[in-house]
C-alpha cells in the first residue's frame, strides 16, 4: 500500500517534470552549481535567463523530496552561493532585475550578447562584443564594481559619471574613443586601465590614480608623451604604448621607479633617455620598430639586459649630466634631484629605513617640496624634520610603516591636502590635527582603530575618508552629516554591528562602502544596490 502511495506521489508531480524538461538548463548543471558556486551557460542560445537560475539558492531543490537523511553523502542543504555566472555568446537583450536574487554574485559575463546595461551593482561586468555605442549615465550607480570590461564595442565616449565607480580594473580596448573624460583621473582606486585599439591622440593625465599599476594604450595615435602624463604614476609597473606615433621620451620616464615592463614598439622615437638603464625593476624594454639613431639594431635583438647595460654606460661619456637625476648621500642612499626640482617631489620610499637620514632633509633645504613619499620603510614615528617643509607640503605618504602614533608636530603641516597613513599600527589620531583646514583626503586603512577617530568629525574640508580593515564598532551619523563635503567613506571590513538609519541623511555621500561588517540590517542585497539606494533605504528606517 505504501509503495502504491509513493508511486502516486511521483505521478502527481509529473506535470512539473514537463516544465523542467523544457528548461534549457539541465537539472544536473544546476545541482552542480549549488555545490561549486559557478554556473557556465555560455553559447546555449538563451533569449532570457531562466528563473531556475536566478532562484538557484532560494527554491528548495528537487532532491530535497528524495533525500532528507543527515547521513547522506549528497546533502542538498549544504549549498554554496552562486558567485560566478557565465552567459556569454547567447541572444540576451536585457538583464533581469532578478539578478538581485544572487547577492553573492561577483562575476557576470554577458559578452557577445545584445545586453542593454541595467543595475548590477555588486558585480564584475564583462560586456565586450555587444556593439554598444554609448553607455548610460546610470553606469555611475554601479559603485561596487571592481572590474568593468567594455572592449570590442563602438563607444566614442565615456560618460562623466564613470568616475563614481570604485574600479580596480577598466578595459575599454577596441572601441572608437578619441579621448577620455578628465573625471577619469578621479578614480583613485584604479589599478589597471586598458585603452588599446582606440583613436586616442594624447595619453590621459591621471593625477589622482596613484595606485595605477598597469596602463595599456597601444594601437592608438598618441604623438606626445610629456612629464605631466607620468609624474603622478608612482605605482606604475607596466606601460604599454606600442604602435603609436610617439616621437620622444621625456627624462621624467626615469621617475617611474617601479616600472617593470615598457613597450614602445613601432613608434617614431629617435633616441631614449640613458636614465632608463638605471630603473631598478625594469625587466622588459621593447624598442623594435623605431628609427633609433643612438642604438644599433643588432643590440635590440640581444634582449633587455644587454640593452639596459648599454644605456647605463652612456652617462659615463658625459658625467656632468648625472647630478640632474640623482644625488648620492653619505648614507649611500639616492635621492632623485630631478624629481625634486621639476616635480617638487621628495621620494625616499621602499628603503626599509627605521628613520629618514638627516642628509635627505639637508638635500632639499633650499628646494620647494610639495609631495613627500616615505612609504614602505620601518618608521615608528613621523620624522621630526618634516616640519621644515610645512610651508609647501600638500601631499604626504607614510603608508606601510610601523607607526603606532602621530606626533603633535603633524598639526603644523597646515598646507596638507592628501594624507596616506595606511598599513601602520595606529589606534588614534591627535585632536590637534583638526587645524588641517585644507585636508581633503585621508587614508587610514589597515590600522588598529577600534573607534572612528573623533578628530575627523572636526575637519570640515574632508572629501574622502578611507578607513577600511580596522576594528571600528560604530559611527556618529549626526556629526558625520556636518562634513558636508564628504563624498567617499570606506568602512569595509570593520566591526560595525548596527548601521544607524540617520546615516541616510548624509546626502553628500556618493560612495559609501560597508561590505565585510557583521551587521544584519541592511541586508547584503540592499548594500549591493549602491550608495543612493542604501541611503534611501536607511532614511526610510528613521523613526518618525
Amino acid at each position: 500500500m505504501s509503495r502504491f502511495k509513493r508511486g502516486v506521489k511521483v505521478d502527481s508531480r509529473s506535470g512539473f517534470k514537463q516544465e523542467i524538461e523544457k528548461c534549457p538548463v539541465p537539472y544536473g548543471l544546476l545541482k552542480s552549481a549549488r555545490k561549486s558556486g559557478q554556473l557556465n551557460l555560455s553559447g546555449r542560445g538563451l533569449t532570457e535567463v531562466p528563473q531556475s537560475v536566478w532562484r538557484l539558492n532560494i527554491d528548495t531543490p528537487e532532491e530535497a523530496q528524495q533525500n532528507v537523511s543527515f547521513a547522506a553523502t549528497d546533502r542538498w542543504w549544504e549549498q554554496t552561493d552562486l558567485t560566478k555566472l557565465l552567459l556569454s555568446s547567447n541572444k540576451l537583450e536585457t538583464l533581469s532585475q532578478d539578478v538581485k536574487l544572487l547577492p553573492a554574485l561577483v562575476v557576470l559575463d554577458v559578452s557577445c550578447s545584445r545586453i542593454c546595461l541595467q543595475r548590477t551593482s555588486s558585480l564584475d561586468c564583462i560586456i565586450h562584443d555587444n556593439q554598444l555605442r554609448t553607455l548610460p549615465a546610470s553606469i555611475g550607480e554601479l559603485e561596487q564594481l571592481q572590474k568593468l570590461i567594455l572592449s570590442h564595442n563602438k563607444l566614442t565616449e565615456l560618460p562623466l559619471e564613470i568616475w563614481k565607480l570604485i574600479n580596480l580594473m577598466l578595459d575599454c580596448s577596441c572601441n572608437h574613443l578619441e579621448s577620455v573624460p578628465p573625471v577619469l583621473a578621479q578614480m583613485a582606486f584604479l589599478e589597471q586601465l586598458y585603452l588599446r585599439h582606440n583613436k586616442l591622440r594624447f595619453l590621459p593625465e591621471l593625477p589622482s590614480c596613484k595606485t595605477l599599476k598597469e596602463l595599456h594604450c597601444g594601437n592608438n595615435q598618441i604623438e606626445v608623451l610629456e612629464a605631466e602624463h607620468l609624474k603622478h604614476l608612482s605605482s606604475l609597473s607596466v606601460l604599454e604604448l606600442r604602435d603609436n606615433k610617439v616621437k620622444s621620451l621625456p627624462e621624467e620616464i626615469t621617475l617611474l621607479q617601479g616600472l617593470e615592463r615598457l613597450d614602445l614598439t613601432n613608434n617614431d622615437i629617435t633616441s631614449v633617455p640613458c636614465g632608463l638603464g638605471t630603473l631598478p625593476k625594469l625587466k622588459s624594454l621593447a624598442l623594435e620598430g623605431n628609427p633609433l639613431r643612438t642604438i644599433r639594431r643588432e643590440l635590440l635583438t640581444k634582449g633587455t639586459s644587454e640593452l639596459l647595460k648599454f644605456l647605463r654606460k652612456q652617462p659615463d661619456d658625459n658625467p656632468k649630466e648625472e647630478p640632474k637625476t640623482a644625488m648620492t648621500l653619505p648614507s649611500q642612499a639616492k635621492i632623485n634631484m630631478h624629481a625634486i626640482k621639476t616635480l617638487k617631489t621628495l621620494d625616499y620610499s621602499e628603503k626599509q629605513e627605521a628613520c629618514i637620514p638627516d642628509e635627505v632633509f639637508d638635500a632639499v633645504s633650499d628646494s620647494v617640496v610639495v609631495n613627500v613619499n616615505f612609504s614602505k620603510n620601518q618608521l615608528t614615528a613621523v620624522p621630526l624634520r618634516i616640519v621644515e617643509l610645512k610651508n609647501t607640503l600638500s601631499d604626504i605618504n607614510l603608508g606601510f610603516n610601523k607607526m603606532s602614533m602621530i606626533s603633535l608636530e603633524f598639526s603644523k603641516l597646515q598646507q596638507l591636502i592628501h594624507v596616506d597613513l595606511r598599513n601602520n599600527l595606529l589606534t588614534s589620531l591627535p585632536m590637534e590635527i583638526e587645524v588641517l583646514s585644507k585636508l581633503r583626503s585621508i587614508i587610514l586603512s589597515f590600522n588598529r582603530f577600534k573607534s572612528f577617530p573623533e578628530v575627523l568629525y572636526s575637519i570640515f574640508s574632508l572629501e574622502t575618508i578611507l578607513i577600511s580593515n580596522n576594528q571600528i564598532g560604530g559611527i556618529n551619523p549626526v556629526r558625520l552629516k556636518m562634513l558636508d563635503k564628504l563624498s567617499t567613506l570606506d568602512l569595509q571590513n570593520n566591526d560595525i554591528m548596527q548601521v544607524p538609519p540617520e546615516l541616510g541623511n548624509c546626502t553628500s555621500l556618493r560612495a559609501l562602502m560597508l561590505d565585510g561588517n557583521p551587521f544584519r540590517n541592511p541586508r547584503a542585497a540592499v548594500v549591493a544596490k549602491g550608495t543612493d539606494a542604501l541611503l534611501e533605504y536607511l532614511r526610510s528606517r528613521i523613526p518618525t
